[in-house]
């Protein structure tokens, strides 16, 4: 078994629990900074390990199958051996990417093909292919080639995308398990449920991804610009099709509120650019709110963006030096609000998965969630 649950909560559906990799034990809840390329954007994987403490980064199979390209990685001995990087690696399958190159790419019941974003050459995923591709990359979870339908969606189009990509599971399972690591290692695999915003959809999805088995499953298709409360309807209802005993994740989310509301809902697992996006762009998640350091209410301000949190930034630099950086773009003020969000987001699910322990998670989160959305 690679998931043991360990505490729920009286009031909400949220647990902690914990995920066994061949790279470490991961707890969850857990938020998981990503690195599409083989690098979390303006953080080295020192700072990951002691100053931001992820047990586990994303990496994507689309980019990394275009550049540096399955041989190189191959030569490399994989993605961990290639980033220096001992903790666990999940990687996406691409198929986000792909379908979001919506004017050079084809869809059709043996894969994707699609031009590079790079070069304009021409490629084919297929289900079986982006296994493949992920031995290559040696990652600890690799998730199946889906379907993301974009928001809106008709019922019609959401179910044909939905029966395509269980479809496209099952060949996909099927590689998997029929082939074998390249490095020595472990790995898992998770299945993705689909079917837009429409419950009946969303029920037999989770019912038909569940059955396939996989050792995870995550939930797709969501925080693609339908309505917050949409999402959460979804989220709901998917974790209460899918196996408890087999952890849960919900892709591509999102604020910090947006995470408390769905651990509330069952949720285990979370990926999203923002933290480090957002700070590139000057937003800082403090404990208190929001900050855009870009404002010029921060120029004399001489405290830390959230006194008291123990972050590498916030020990050492004041919202006037940040403000600074920004307005000089010096590339410090890039590291140091990216390194401050994603050291937020950590601690943030590490109080949560204290919360869940001593029972105070259900009266707390709500209240944390509102404190979160303020702009400071």
């Amino acid at each position: 078994m690679i998931f043991q649950q360990h505490t729920s909560c009286d009031h909400t559906k949220a647990r902690t629990g914990t995920i066994t990799t061949a790279h470490g034990d991961i707890p969850t809840p857990i938020f998981m900074p990503v690195g599409t390329l083989g690098t979390v954007k303006a953080v080295s994987q020192n700072e990951l390990v002691n100053e931001v403490k992820a047990p586990i980064i994303l990496g994507n199979t689309y980019h990394l199958y275009l550049r540096p390209g399955n041989e190189i990685m191959h030569q490399a001995g994989g993605l961990h051996q290639f980033m220096n990087w001992d903790g666990a690696i999940l990687t996406d399958s691409g198929g986000y990417q792909v379908f979001s190159l919506s004017d050079i790419r084809k869809l059709h019941e043996e894969g994707v093909t699609f031009q590079s974003h790079i070069d304009g050459s021409r490629h084919t995923f297929t289900p079986e292919n982006v296994v493949d591709t992920q031995r290559i990359l040696g990652s600890d979870i690799m998730m199946i080639l889906d379907e993301c339908p974009p928001y809106p969606s008709s019922e019609s189009y959401a179910r044909e995308s939905m029966e395509l990509t269980h479809r496209w599971a099952k060949r996909g399972r099927d590689q998997f398990l029929e082939t074998e690591p390249l490095y020595g290692h472990r790995q898992l695999q998770f299945g993705i449920v689909q079917g837009s915003t429409y419950p009946e959809l969303r029920k037999q999805s989770s019912e038909a991804i569940a059955e396939l088995d996989f050792e995870g499953n995550a939930i797709g298709g969501l925080s693609v610009g339908e309505p917050a409360e949409m999402m959460y309807e979804m989220a709901d209802l998917c974790t209460d099709h899918l196996p408890k005993e087999k952890p849960r994740y919900l892709m591509g989310v999102g604020t910090p509120a947006n995470l408390l509301e769905n651990i509330a809902l069952g949720v285990d697992m979370f990926d999203c650019v923002m933290p480090t996006r957002n700070a590139r762009n000057g937003m800082l998640f403090t404990r208190n709110g929001i900050i855009n350091i870009k404002n010029a209410k921060w120029k004399t301000c001489f405290e830390s963006p959230d006194p008291g949190f123990q972050s590498e930034t916030c020990r050492h630099y004041t919202l006037a030096y940040l403000h600074h950086l920004f307005r000089a773009d010096e590339i410090l003020g890039l590291r140091l609000t990216s390194l401050h969000n994603l050291t937020f987001y950590l601690w943030l699910m590490n109080e949560v998965r204290e919360r869940i322990k001593d029972q105070s998670f259900g009266s707390w989160y709500a209240p944390m969630a509102e404190q979160l959305q303020q702009r400071l």
